[in-house]
């Protein structure tokens, strides 16, 4: 029996081991493990979250069936009115319905504010002394002018309207108590042509006192001649 050197029998083991299609190994060899395995399973493969969806071509958004809920079926169009064309009640006026107009207190004329005046004044001339009926001129003649410049407003123009009325019926404190309002309410307007107003109201005043008093007169003489015995009146 012929003995094979050491170092033989190493090599002799060493060709065994690597030789391809050995399946034989050492008890001492590492496990080998086949990093194939996973691949060639059957298992669930997952579902990549970089893969891209393509986007809907009507620009509505898709929503997956699964989410959708079950619901009654979709109705029909609903049936049209039966006067489609007319509007609806209270949208707007009604064709043919003018708007109700409501009346508008007119403004005094000056004329016939002036005019009373300047009748009164010339009443007083003869029983007046000349002086005083020129002032009164004057001032009448300023409020004129300012009536006719559009420099007096609506307020006074209606109260000196009262005050011709009133001094006309020959209310003379109410034309008065009218004369002291619109000093007194409307200094600025009335300032410079009112001293003639109530000066006039003055005079009048007094000249139909004293021809009220001519007439007492008179009617006091005229039936003291009637008491006496034998007196006649003139034909």
């Amino acid at each position: 029996m012929t003995r094979c050197p050491a170092g033989q029998a190493e090599v002799e083991m060493a060709e065994l081991y690597v030789k391809p299609g050995n399946k034989e190994r050492g008890w001492n060899d590492p496990p080998q493990f086949s990093y194939g395995l996973q691949t060639q399973a059957g298992g669930p493969r997952r579902t990549l979250l970089t893969k891209r969806v393509a986007a809907p071509q009507d620009g509505s958004p898709r929503v997956p069936a699964s989410e959708t809920s079950p619901g009654p079926p979709p109705m029909g169009p609903l049936p049209p009115s039966s006067n489609p064309t007319s509007p609806p009640v209270g949208s707007g006026p009604a064709s043919g319905v003018e708007p109700t107009s409501f009346p508008v207190e007119s403004e005094p004329l000056m004329e016939d504010v002036l005019r009373p005046l300047e009748q009164a004044l010339e009443d007083c001339r003869g029983h007046t002394k000349k002086q005083v009926c020129d002032d009164i001129s004057r001032r009448l003649a300023l409020l004129q002018e300012r009536w006719a410049g559009g420099k007096l407003s609506i307020p006074v123009k209606k109260r000196m309207a009262l005050l011709v009325q009133e001094l006309s019926t020959h209310q003379w404190d109410a034309a008065d108590d009218i004369h002291r309002s619109l000093m007194v309410d409307h200094v600025t307007e009335v300032s410079q042509w009112m001293v003639g107003v109530k000066r006039l109201i003055a005079e009048k005043r007094s000249l139909f006192s004293e021809e009220a008093a001519d007439e007492e007169k008179s009617a006091a003489t005229a039936e003291e001649n009637q008491t006496i015995p034998g007196f006649q009146q003139a034909p």
